[in-house]
């Protein structure tokens, strides 16, 4: 399991995950599975995306209060 934090890959237009400043996972799709940190407890999770009436979109982490900017969200896969 490799552990690190979320980041937003502007290559794909994708969050992936960033172990020690390297891609891990490059951009995860929507309905992908991982597990983030919540309150000091790794709590299973999923990346979705809503799109908003002005046409930008948002990802967001099912489950959990992470909306919007996941920069830096403590996450495995």
């Amino acid at each position: 399991m490799a552990t690190g934090r979320l980041g937003y890959n502007s290559v794909n237009d994708r969050y992936g995950l960033l172990v020690s400043d390297l891609w891990e996972h490059s951009g995860f799709h929507c309905g992908e599975g991982l597990e983030v940190m919540v309150d000091d407890k790794w709590v299973q999770t999923r990346m979705e995306m809503c799109w908003n009436d002005d046409g930008s979109h948002d990802w967001y982490l099912v489950g959990t209060p992470y909306c919007g900017d996941l920069e830096y969200v403590r996450a495995r896969v």
